[in-house]
């Protein structure tokens, strides 16, 4: 949703995953930043201070009669991703310059 102009939503923030009730009138979305879990903690803020328009806009795209209620959760898994990817090239690294 590029059209969101709030200041605290800015750089890669990435979805990772929604849990929906079953009678799918909660979500639960959880967000990731790039740059951590400080700015994913601030995109939360600004979601949540527009959630009556992202809600409004996901019912619209997704054509559904009733749209659930957003709570945005801040999420630290694409930043614990990236730790696990340098720790693996540190260790194939490692394992070159041995043999």
């Amino acid at each position: 949703m590029r059209e969101l102009k709030d200041p605290r939503i800015q750089g890669m923030l990435t979805v990772v995953r929604v849990e929906v009730s079953s009678d799918l009138s909660f979500a639960k979305v959880y967000v990731s930043a790039m740059e951590g879990l400080e700015t994913a903690k601030l995109a939360v803020k600004g979601l949540t201070s527009a959630t009556g328009y992202i809600r409004r806009e996901v019912g619209n795209r997704l054509h559904l009669r009733k749209t659930p209620e957003l709570k945005f959760i801040a999420d630290d898994s694409i930043a614990h991703g990236m730790e696990i990817t340098k720790k693996i090239e540190t260790l194939v690294k490692e394992e070159e310059d041995a043999n």
